[in-house]
């Protein structure tokens, strides 16, 4: 499948990255907005906050984790300002309309339930609500809705979230099938992963010495940890299995969480064949 670029123009209303800031596509009605949530109401008298459309909240829960809620307005000022006197958890709002009369309740709500759907599969974000109801569309106004909705999806990512890109979607394109590395050990540590555009992806099921070396890091040792409290990590046996696909910065860095010490990417991922991802990634 072809893809082509992309022009983003992304204007600072206030010349700062702590106010509001639009983000627009070239030839696309539609527009983003990303504003903190003490700026909601400095900003409310904004044609934007006038419309309708669909929004993102954005923050943390209880325990830490990247949080989110997904929904739709008739009026996004006074939806934000319902949310800001009922939900606690958020910090931010990223929202979506159109600079014409384009969207409408029905597209709306399309839109709402597909982002609900793509953010849930992506699985980066906890997502703690009722799946959105999705209405019935001509298929002609559906397949508009699914250019809105790559373009939102565009839109999110560039502005600081990824909560509609799957992991899969990280790795090197152009292949049918991700490139696979193994990182094991004599004593039973067996982990595969793939690099990605936000470090390497260590995939579910991975098992990883459960013993730490005085050579690992303490930030590595707490990642761990971290990750066995949120449930990412599972005792089975002398190991932690991982229980779901997770993003190390670096390959390194994954090695090590396998390993249980100090330990160079490059060197301990291979593939099948036994070529170290160093080879690979040399030009």
């Amino acid at each position: 499948m072809n893809t082509f670029g992309k022009t983003i123009r992304l204007f600072l209303v206030d010349g700062t990255t702590n106010g509001l800031t639009t983000a627009e596509l070239s030839n696309w009605t539609g527009i983003g907005i990303k504003v903190p949530r003490i700026k909601i109401r400095e900003y409310s008298n904004r044609p934007e906050f006038q419309k309708q459309g669909v929004y993102v909240l954005l923050g943390k829960g209880e325990n830490n984790e990247d949080t989110a809620y997904i929904g739709e307005a008739e009026i996004m000022a006074s939806r934000l300002s319902q949310h800001i006197a009922t939900t606690d958890f958020w910090n931010e709002v990223v929202f979506f309309g159109s600079k014409d009369k384009y969207l409408n309740k029905a597209s709306v709500k399309y839109l709402e339930n597909h982002l609900y759907n793509l953010a849930i599969n992506a699985g980066r974000y906890n997502i703690n609500q009722n799946t959105p109801t999705r209405p019935e569309l001509s298929e002609a106004e559906q397949a508009e809705l699914e250019e809105f909705l790559s373009n939102i999806k565009v839109l999110t990512a560039s502005l600081g979230y990824k909560i509609f890109e799957s992991l899969e979607e990280t790795v090197e394109q152009g292949r049918a099938t991700p490139q696979i590395f193994f990182c094991k050990n004599g004593a039973g540590a067996n982990s595969k992963g793939s690099p990605s555009t936000e470090g390497f992806i260590m995939y579910k099921d991975s098992l990883l010495m459960m013993t730490e070396q005085p050579s690992l890091t303490n930030s590595i040792s707490a990642e761990r940890r971290d990750m066995l409290m949120e449930g990412l990590l599972q005792i089975e046996g002398d190991f932690y299995k991982l229980t779901k696909d997770y993003i190390f910065t670096s390959s390194s860095r994954a090695a090590a969480a396998t390993l249980a010490r100090s330990a160079s990417g490059p060197l301990e991922w291979k593939t099948e064949e036994g070529i170290q991802l160093k080879s690979l990634e040399t030009l």
